[in-house]
C-alpha cells in the first residue's frame, strides 16, 4: 500500500455531528461506570474487563475472594495471587511493608540452588535444616554465599517485586523489607521455577512442606492433613527488642494460588496471637479457594 496517497473521508452532514457527539459521551460514560463499579466490587488490583485475560477464551474465572477481617493491634496485611491467572487481591494495605524474619531463606535456598549446578552434600544439608527448621546459622551462611545485599536484589529483579528491598545494612537478611503483595509474588516465584531454576524447583518445595516444629504454622493448618502435606510453607517470626512488637511473616504456595500475611502486634499479645490471625486469613477464604 501506498501511504503517501490521501484516503478522502466522507463528511457526514452537519445536522448528524450532535447525535454522533452523543452517542460516543453515552458510550464513554457506560466504560468509565463498569470500570468503577468494577474497581469498587474487586479493589485497585484486580483487572477490570476487557483486559489481556478476558481476551483469553480459555482463562478460567477470576478468583471471587470474602472479605477477610484480621482484629489485633497495629499493623496487619494479607494478599493472595491467583497462579492461573496472576491476579493479585488483599487488603487494603497489601503494598504497606514489613520485614521478613526467617521466611527470606526460602529465597535464600532458591538464589543458591539456581547459581549451582551440582551443590556437595554439606549444602543440601544445610539447606534442609534452613528450611525445615529454620536454622539461623545456615541463614547467615547462605546468605553470605549469595553475596549479602546482592542476593536480595536479584529477588526483586527476578520475582518482580515492586516494594521489596534489603535491609539499609549488610549483614541483616531478617530485615529484608517486603510487601504482602510481594511476598506472594515470591511464593509463586518459588512454584514456577523461576527461583531455584527448573532442576531445583520441586526439591525446594519438598522441604517447604516437611516445614516442621514451631515455624509449622499459618495457612495450611485450617486444611486437612491430606491437604496441607501438598502446601508449601515457609513463615518468619520475632519478637524484636527494638520495638517490642512480634514481627510475623507467613507464606503458603499451592499449584493454585500463593497466599502471604504480615503483621506487627504488641509483645503481650504472644507468639500464639500471630500464629492464629496468619492461619484465620486461610480460614476466611477457604469458601473461595480453588
Amino acid at each position: 500500500m501506498d501511504y503517501r496517497r490521501r484516503i478522502r473521508s466522507r463528511r457526514l452532514p452537519a445536522a448528524f455531528m450532535p447525535l454522533v457527539a452523543t452517542g460516543v459521551c453515552a458510550v464513554a460514560l457506560l466504560v468509565i461506570g463498569g470500570a468503577m463499579q468494577w474497581a469498587l466490587h474487586h479493589g485497585t488490583n484486580a483487572a477490570p474487563p476487557g483486559g489481556s485475560q478476558d481476551r483469553e477464551s480459555a482463562s478460567p474465572a477470576r478468583l471471587e475472594l470474602p472479605p477477610v477481617r484480621l482484629d489485633t493491634e497495629g499493623f496487619a496485611s494479607w494478599a493472595m495471587l491467583d497462579r492461573r491467572t496472576g491476579q493479585i487481591a488483599g487488603s487494603s494495605n497489601l503494598d504497606a511493608t514489613s520485614d521478613t524474619m526467617s521466611l527470606i531463606k526460602v529465597w535464600l535456598a532458591a538464589d543458591f540452588l539456581r547459581r549451582t549446578d551440582y551443590p556437595d552434600e554439606r549444602s543440601l544439608n544445610r539447606l534442609i535444616i534452613m528450611i525445615r527448621d529454620s536454622d539461623n546459622k545456615a541463614a547467615y551462611e547462605f546468605y553470605e554465599r549469595n553475596g549479602g545485599r546482592a542476593g536480595i536484589e536479584r529477588m526483586v529483579e527476578i520475582c518482580g517485586l515492586t516494594e521489596s528491598k534489603p535491609y539499609k545494612i549488610d549483614g541483616y537478611w531478617s530485615n529484608t523489607e517486603v510487601s504482602a503483595r510481594d511476598v506472594a509474588r515470591l511464593g509463586a516465584c518459588v512454584a514456577d521455577g523461576r527461583a531455584a531454576g527448573p532442576h531445583w524447583t520441586d526439591w525446594l518445595l519438598t522441604q517447604m512442606r516437611l516445614v516442621r516444629g514451631v515455624g509449622d504454622f499459618g495457612p495450611r493448618a485450617v486444611f486437612p492433613p491430606e491437604v496441607a502435606a501438598t502446601i508449601a510453607i515457609k513463615n518468619g517470626w520475632l519478637l524484636r527488642t527494638e520495638d517490642k512488637l512480634w514481627h510475623m511473616a507467613c507464606l503458603a504456595v499451592t499449584d493454585k494460588w500463593s497466599m502471604s500475611v504480615l503483621l506487627r502486634y504488641p509483645a503481650r499479645f504472644g507468639f500464639d496471637h500471630g500464629r492464629d490471625l496468619c492461619a484465620s486469613v486461610a480460614e476466611q477464604l477457604k469458601p473461595a479457594l480453588p
